[in-house]
């Protein structure tokens, strides 16, 4: 006997005593490509977007880092002359800019006293860590690298300044900026350059989202949160995408050691004036620290 659901009414069943059914969804394959540099300010400026669309909707890809690139060394010849760079000096107040408009701090002084004349070495020490160790990890040393340079006006080319960001990792920095320094360093970001090449990336940031049948979508530049959203959308071919529940703020500020106002705003669609109220609800106060730079606003633990 069976009471039907649709019906209401109840009477013998027609079905089969026993079906076996299958609840395994086809999971399509999703790559997302995110291609781009230590030294890249736009790449600096789009990470709360980028944050919280891969801690939203990162079940449905398969997320690679490539390096691609942005300055092999310093010459006589203009190097971004749409945006007026010439020298390392005219970096400065073009960071300052990004710096001011994306509300992810830059203070871009060092590109006149001490500048990074290559991104290169950075770049590599996130290949070698990657091929040591993990993703995640390499993910991580790039985050930190951003910190430093932008942030905190740290030459993330100098060897002892990647030591130190590498350290805090808690690996060998010694013996990794080692090895990023050999020619197996520069065989793992020539790879990533073909692989961007391929890829058909030209500028940074570039995000290449593609499916199983290798049709896909490039996003170019800092986009708004949505216009990834629509991306990914447009690649399953699908209208209905199930995000998972943003990370508690204290989950989100253990895994990542230090958050901008931005970051947290954007994460949780919280006001700037609000923000430290939200902190204030979130987190017991023993656990993190507010700090300024820069005039932002900055969170980080305690430990």
């Amino acid at each position: 006997m069976i009471c039907d659901l649709e019906t209401g009414v109840c009477g013998v069943a027609d079905s089969e005593e026993m079906e076996v059914i299958d609840f395994n969804q086809p999971k399509k394959s999703i790559n997302l490509y995110y291609v781009t540099d230590p030294i890249c300010s736009h790449c600096w400026a789009i990470e709360p977007v980028l944050r919280r669309f891969v801690e939203q909707y990162g079940d449905y890809f398969n997320f690679h880092t490539v390096m691609g690139g942005l300055l092999e060394k310093w010459h006589d010849g203009p190097i971004d002359p749409a945006n007026g760079i010439y020298k390392p000096a005219d970096v400065a107040g073009h960071w300052r800019e990004v710096g001011e408009y994306s509300r992810m701090p830059i203070d871009g002084t060092l590109m006149i006293d001490n500048p990074v004349q290559s991104s290169y070495p950075p770049s590599r020490v996130f290949k070698v860590i990657q091929k040591n160790h993990n993703d995640a990890i390499a993910f991580e040393y790039l985050r930190r690298a951003r910190e430093a340079l932008f942030a905190f006006n740290h030459n993330i080319s100098d060897l002892s300044v990647m030591i130190e960001i590498v350290n805090k990792l808690g690996l060998d920095g010694e013996a990794i900026v080692n090895e990023a320094e050999q020619l197996i360093g520069q065989q793992l970001l020539n790879e990533d350059f073909g692989l961007a090449r391929s890829l058909g990336a030209r500028g940074f940031p570039t995000i290449i989202i593609i499916n199983e049948e290798n049709k896909g979508v490039k996003i170019v530049g800092g986009r708004p949160f949505e216009y990834y959203v629509d991306g990914l959308r447009q690649v399953l071919n699908t209208e209905e995408l199930q995000p998972k529940q943003q990370p508690s703020l204290s989950t989100l500020l253990e895994k990542e050691k230090l958050l901008f106002s931005k970051e947290i705003e954007v994460m949780y669609d919280v006001e700037k004036t609000d923000v430290n109220s939200f902190i204030d609800k979130e987190l017991s106060p023993d656990r993190y620290q507010v700090k300024e730079i820069l005039g932002e606003s900055y969170l980080t633990t305690t430990k």
